[in-house]
């Protein structure tokens, strides 16, 4: 199973004052650039991976989408979101990314923001996305860039036995990193970003898209501390058809 971070208490609690969850999609840096990957919405089917307190599953709804189906593995996340939607065509399910089964060509458009670097077997989710998929279909994802997920600095790493050892890993090499954000001991997925298109193209995803995403000039102008997210990109945005 993958590590459920976000049931710890700790880490729910300071996960929850963060901006991009006490303003949703408005307080996330990034959206305004994943927006402007998506397809139009009207009469599609969506899936969102990782859906957190559902705030895209409600707006692809205000866009127009007949069914949303939204998955998470943390029971605290999937509460929230419960308790901030009214809408029978929204479904919210329990599910570790690691092992979801998805319904062959069930979708028009699969999403996930920011859950992919969480899981281990990434290759066989995105095959379960790649089936999931209608002819046509599309994939968009954001993840942490694996610059970002690399440390320029010794730092732990996580063992496939659970031991933490003291690493010099750079960014070519792959595999689990230790993080304190917000709790102690949140483990991520580091993949250089070549595995990550490398991985699309195999499955037979048609690459659309790709971003290293960085603040707009506007956003700098609104929030000048974000200049430094100029010095590395932080996020990376995917989009590719089925």
């Amino acid at each position: 199973m993958a590590q459920n971070i976000y049931d710890n208490p700790e880490f729910f609690a300071g996960y929850s004052q963060l901006e991009r969850s006490l303003s949703g999609l408005a307080g996330t840096p990034e959206w305004s650039a994943l927006r402007a990957l998506l397809p139009d919405l009207r009469g599609r089917r969506v899936a969102d991976l990782g859906c957190g307190f559902g705030w895209f599953c409600r707006w692809a709804r205000e866009q127009g989408a007949v069914e949303v189906s939204g998955y998470d593995l943390s029971d605290r996340m999937l509460g929230r979101a419960r308790s901030m939607t009214a809408d029978g065509a929204i479904t919210y399910a329990r599910a570790d990314l690691e092992t979801l089964e998805l319904p062959e060509a069930s979708f028009d458009l699969v999403y996930s923001s920011l859950a992919f670097h969480y899981l281990v077997n990434l290759d066989r989710l995105l095959e379960q996305v790649h089936r999931s998929l209608a002819p046509g279909g599309r994939m968009v994802c954001s993840v942490e860039h694996p610059i970002f997920t690399a440390p320029t600095q010794p730092g732990w790493r996580v063992e496939a036995d659970g031991r933490k050892v003291w690493s010099l890993d750079g960014y070519q090499v792959e595999g689990p990193r230790v993080t304190d954000w917000l709790a102690p001991g949140v483990v991520k997925q580091h993949r250089t970003l070549s595995s990550y298109l490398n991985l699309l193209i195999r499955l037979g995803f048609t690459i659309q898209h790709v971003e290293e995403w960085q603040p707009t000039e506007a956003q700098i102008a609104a929030r000048p501390e974000w200049t430094d997210e100029r010095e590395r990109p932080m996020f990376l945005l995917l989009s590719a058809l089925r």
